[in-house]
């Protein structure tokens, strides 16, 4: 197999963004002049001309301001900014905000033939830039830790919490501000989102009659949640180094995407490595929202809290694939393997593996002969059944009942195409269980068969830990079967301690049985394995709440929220809180909120078949 080696050219840049703020708003002569007084200003700068003369400096237009790659000391932007700083305080018709970070870079040569950089280290700047109003200088959390450590720069740092960036992603960013030079004001973004965090709850909702109602609502929904499921708690030390994410691909060519094969790789290289017990890799839950074609990978590696990251592109034309991969060390963004493959479509298979073994020599992982096994494995060598997999894996994971539908009808296409195709029998255990959750579905019309095909994938391969997870599930809502779910949840977590769905499982059960300290605990071990997967943490509240334990519950929904505000069943948990807290008008607000936010579903008891309730939100 033809692999090539390129060879990377990263290096650690020290970074000074900066723009004028309103200037689109300037007339155009008044644009020209302004640009041409920074200039003047920056050129002039003694860290600028020092780093110049050295042939260190790489220097960017950026059509309002300009951003400074210092390849010096890290505090060269820092001290450069305070140059600026103090001289446009004689030029107060050019306010300039200006941010910071120490970053992976690559100089490159752009189409005017100049110097150019690209990468992180670059991009994280001006995110951070775009945070400030005029006369700040913000920071990166990684460059103020740097200077930090030097008596000068130490006072004059001053955190301000996250703020929220392109694609949502939050950055902690820190003001350096003194008698010299900065802004010592909040800045007007940050001050937006503090006042939204803070603005009181609506009080709109009280009353008997809405009391009333909300303990009718609260005792239906105890009696779905109290022998119902989903997912966990929270997060803490889980060694760095043992933690990867592989982020969905993206195209070779823009125009050529296709989001089924790019989430596909993925998946199938997820499931492939999280079958070594030395490492816990990102479940496909977390990465699947880091698909942007402008993703910046370090901050998506430091989002998930990994260590490393596999990213790559991939491009198929006709019967051919082309694949390139590398695998990038977090904190420092240097490569630690990268590769090129270029093979017949049919052999994406032997691609994979390939991927899979050189990840797993590049992390220096000891595996066992069982886990190398394991990483060469193929749950099919029918091309076509795997194609109609993966399409299935894209529908099911956006989680909706049209789209759940949808992957159950890819599922069993695959199954005909490969009647041996363990993992497709666990999508359709996985799809025929959600459909009971997250639609008015009758269990008895899905659990059953959700039962079947996770009993179907383990007949075939009785190594799958998520379809013991899968089948413990079923047990629970429809059989009631604690023993055998408790069997089975147990089992997954010995196939594979680090599944966060295993542990969940083992939550519920646990749960269910009234074993709520053990609860909690594995359902913050879910959670710590799955960090940004959100309903993990809102029913890891419920397993908190079982347990007597609604601050905490309170504490770890306030989590979930900041990973997805509009996420329904963390608003339902919430209102199952305030109820037993006797804060019934914000019980009801936040039931009604749920309501409005799952589009109007009913939260059926109807998985279980005994219950005769129905609850309308």
């Amino acid at each position: 197999m033809a692999e090539t080696q390129p060879d990377p050219r990263l290096e650690i840049a020290h970074v000074l963004f900066m723009d004028i703020v309103g200037f689109s708003k300037s007339l155009i002569n008044e644009q020209s002049e302004m640009l041409r007084q920074l200039n003047q200003v920056v050129r002039d700068t003694a860290q600028v001309k020092a780093a110049e003369a050295a042939g260190r400096l790489v220097r960017i237009p950026t059509g309002d301001g300009m951003a400074l790659g210092f390849f010096t000391t890290p505090d060269a932007p820092l001290r450069s900014a305070i140059e600026i700083s103090q001289a446009l305080k004689s030029l107060p018709n050019i306010p300039v905000r200006m941010g910071i970070n120490s970053g992976p870079v690559d100089e490159i040569v752009d189409v005017n033939e100049r110097s150019n950089l690209a990468g992180t280290g670059i991009t994280m700047a001006q995110r951070v830039m775009d945070c400030g109003d005029a006369g700040h200088i913000l920071l990166s959390k990684r460059s103020a830790d740097d200077l930090a450590q030097y008596g000068r720069w130490r006072p004059h740092l001053h955190g301000l919490g996250q703020c929220e960036v392109k694609h949502g992603v939050r950055l902690d960013v820190v003001n350096f501000h003194s008698n010299e030079a900065g802004n010592p004001a909040l800045p007007g973004k940050l001050k937006r989102e503090k006042e939204i965090a803070t603005s009181p709850k609506s009080r709109s909702l009280i009353g008997a009659i809405l009391i009333g109602a909300t303990l009718l609502l609260a005792l239906g929904i105890w009696f779905f949640f109290h022998t119902s499921a989903s997912r966990s708690t929270m997060a803490t030390a889980i060694p760095a180094e043992k933690r990867i994410a592989v982020l969905p691909f993206k195209p070779l060519l823009p125009e050529n995407r296709d989001q089924v094969l790019e989430l596909g790789m993925a998946d199938t290289l997820i499931t492939k490595l999280s079958n070594s017990r030395e490492i816990i890799v990102s479940s496909l839950n977390s990465v699947r929202k880091f698909v942007d074609l402008d993703q910046d990978l370090l901050v998506a590696g430091r989002t998930l809290q990994v260590n490393s990251v596999l990213e790559g592109n991939v491009q198929r034309a006709g019967d051919r694939i082309r694949v390139t991969a590398r695998l990038i060390k977090v904190a420092d963004g240097s490569s630690l393997w990268a590769g090129t493959f270029d093979e017949k479509f049919t052999d994406v298979f032997a691609v994979q593996d390939a991927i899979s073994q050189k990840v797993a020599d590049a992390l220096a992982l000891r595996l066992s002969g069982e886990e190398k096994s394991q990483l060469s494995k193929r749950y099919t060598d029918n091309i076509e059944a795997y194609q109609l997999y993966l399409t299935g894996r894209y529908h099911y994971a956006r989680l909706i009942p049209p789209e759940i539908r949808a992957a159950m009808t890819f599922y069993q296409q695959a199954i005909d195409r490969d009647p041996k195709y363990a993992l497709a029998y666990f999508g359709l255990a996985e799809a025929n269980r959600s459909l009971a959750i997250t639609s008015d579905v009758p269990s008895k019309d899905s659990l059953p068969q959700a039962k079947t095909a996770a009993q179907k994938a383990l007949a075939i391969d009785d190594s799958l830990a998520e379809a013991h997870a899968s089948l413990s599930f079923s047990l629970v809502w429809f059989d009631w079967d604690w023993a055998a779910a408790e069997r089975e949840s147990k089992r997954a977590i010995v196939l594979n301690p680090n599944s966060a769905m295993a542990h969940f499982s083992h939550a519920h059960v646990l749960s269910d049985l009234g074993r709520h300290d053990e609860a909690v605990a594995e359902g913050m071990r879910a959670v710590e394995l799955d960090p940004l997967f959100f309903l993990y943490r809102a029913i890891g509240a419920l397993f908190l709440h079982h347990a007597g334990r609604n601050e905490e519950a309170r504490a770890q929904l306030e989590k979930t929220f900041e990973l997805d505000p509009n996420f329904w069943i963390a608003h339902l948990t919430l209102g199952k809180v305030y109820t037993q807290q006797r804060k019934y008008p914000e019980a009801m607000a936040e039931f009604v909120k749920a309501r409005e936010l799952s589009r109007g579903n009913s939260v059926r008891s109807t998985l279980h078949p005994s219950s005769k309730y129905r609850i309308s939100l």
